[in-house]
């Protein structure tokens, strides 16, 4: 019996031998882990949320407590681990304890310790400038960042250095994100508009027909060779809904908008070669061709409306003015402008890129949602991530009175601005009343009302980038412009910082127009 004993006794023990070593490799082999969470380390709240605790075997989960600086939290069983999502933290230190209780009470607990910082508050991000000398680069873009480890302007990563960075960079884009991120993963994020200085310009208007007319064009291009202007701005489509050149906009071909005035590269190509710079003006939103073809297509809602339904007409005719709120009707304007940019002309220069003057309350714009004048800074801040890329300028004509008023026609100054490259402002001396700026006779003193007014749009468009080029008057209307008159208006806006100008004569007749050579 002994003999036979002895070696039961030794495999019983050899059996309980390898029982208590199977558990104590499976004690030490629960495998706790904490994941996404290093010891030291500082993360957001929502970081927090993504710290990961597992077991080798999920099913001893149970087994597993969490406390926070001492205190026990609830973590969020699910998916084979645990979470701290729920758990509310305040800024600031804190220390993460892990514990695994042993199946077997005479082994030890797994545990494990983190310490770390909670961190809520993002970077202060504040860009300086953004900006370059022209179209063709490069956009110097520095600022602050206190608090950023790093700094993202585009896609390219920039060095701080003392809370401040500065990158150049070479393509010159309409706007440019920026964004800061701290060690903890704080984010802060800004939009940039990319601010370009405009080269100016000493320019006067020609009609499509008029550039067609040698008569009118000849004069014109000797002013040119005699410095006395070095921009000719030629109409895109103009007040009647006529494009000038033969438009390949399928829209534009459709209704009938397209002339043959002249050649477009061709006139582009000569100007060039002589130094002078081609500024398209294209007539937004007064366009009988579009209306008139759009009502009777059925297409109404591209038609501004009176509160019947009725295409709004007042002194414009029946189907003069579309409606700016129309995505349609946007889409012609915006791809006749790209065409124009494509083909080479150095600006596109918005006119009527308003609403209809007259009262709000009276009139309909289908799809319009906010306000009329919000409407019109986006139409102008999408055409210029168009053309921004293409090398092409922007600018907007507005009302001279939309200084002071500029709800009356949807024309709000500072925010189309901010916008555009620059802005034309029509200040001619015969469209003021007596008494504006404190002048008792406009028209009779064009130096006063011209040097009052374009220095009030310098005011109102100051810090936002864009530069004053005004129209100035070349024409009769009650007292007679000479080229004295004319004279004065250039030497009154250069007075106040402002040597550009276009000047207006719907005839296109100019002469010198008292222009001394540059």
């Amino acid at each position: 019996m002994k003999r036979f004993l002895i070696p039961a006794v030794g495999v019983v023990v050899l059996l309980l031998v390898a029982g208590v070593v199977t558990t104590i490799v499976h004690s030490r082999g629960v495998g706790l882990a904490v994941t996404d969470l290093d010891d030291g380390a500082v993360v957001t709240p929502s970081g927090v949320e993504r710290v990961s605790i597992t077991t080798a075997d999920p099913g001893e989960l149970h087994r597993v407590s969490v406390q926070v600086d001492g205190r026990p939290v609830e973590a969020r069983r699910e998916d084979g681990r645990m979470t701290l999502a729920g758990v509310d933290l305040a800024e600031g230190e804190h220390t993460l304890s892990v514990r695994a209780a042993n199946p077997l009470p005479w082994l030890p607990d797994v545990s494990a310790e983190r310490r770390f910082s909670v961190d809520a508050t993002p970077p202060a991000l504040a860009v300086e400038s953004a900006g370059a000398e022209s179209l063709r680069g490069p956009v110097t873009v520095r600022g602050t960042a206190e608090g950023a480890e790093t700094v993202t302007v585009g896609d390219q990563r920039v060095r701080v250095a003392d809370g401040r960075f500065e990158v150049s960079l070479a393509s010159v884009p309409a706007q440019v994100r920026v964004t800061a991120d701290d060690a903890a993963g704080n984010s802060r994020q800004q939009e940039v508009p990319v601010r370009v200085t405009h080269p100016g310009m000493r320019a006067v208007h020609m009609s499509a027909a008029a550039w067609a007319t040698p008569s009118l064009r000849d004069p014109v291009l000797a002013m040119a060779r005699e410095g006395r202007i070095d921009t000719v701005q030629l109409d895109i489509k103009d007040e009647s809904g006529e494009i000038g050149y033969r438009s390949q906009v399928p829209l534009a071909r459709e209704i009938g908008a397209t002339r043959d005035y002249y050649d477009a590269r061709a006139v582009l190509d000569e100007l060039h070669a002589a130094d002078v710079r081609v500024v398209g003006r294209l007539v937004a939103f007064r366009d009988p061709v579009l209306g008139k073809a759009s009502w009777q297509a059925g297409a109404r809602d591209r038609l501004a409306q009176n509160t019947s339904g009725a295409p709004w007409s007042a002194h414009y005719g029946e189907y003069a003015f579309t409606n700016f709120a129309n995505k349609e009707v946007r889409d012609y304007n915006t791809a006749i402008a790209k065409e124009a940019a494509e083909l080479g002309f150095d600006d596109v220069l918005y006119d009527y890129v308003r609403r209809p003057d007259g009262p709000i309350g009276q009139m309909s714009f289908p799809g319009l949602t906010g306000t009329p004048e919000q409407s019109i800074v986006d139409f102008l801040r999408d055409n210029r991530a168009v053309l921004r890329p293409l090398g092409t300028y922007l600018g907007a004509s507005v009302f001279g009175i939309a200084a002071n008023s500029g709800t009356d026609i949807a024309q709000d100054i500072p925010a189309i601005s901010a916008q555009v490259d620059y802005v034309a402002p029509m200040v001619y001396p015969s469209h003021w009343g007596p008494g504006e700026y404190g002048v008792d006779d406009p028209d009779g003193k064009p130096y006063d009302i011209v040097k009052a007014s374009v220095e009030h749009f310098v005011r109102l468009t100051e810090g936002t980038g864009a530069t004053i080029v005004p129209w100035l008057q070349a024409f009769s209307l009650g007292h007679r412009y000479g080229p004295g008159e004319i004279q004065a208006q250039v030497v009154a806006s250069r007075d106040v910082g402002v040597p550009s100008f276009l000047l207006w004569n719907a005839a296109c007749t100019y002469g010198s127009a008292g222009l001394e050579p540059a």
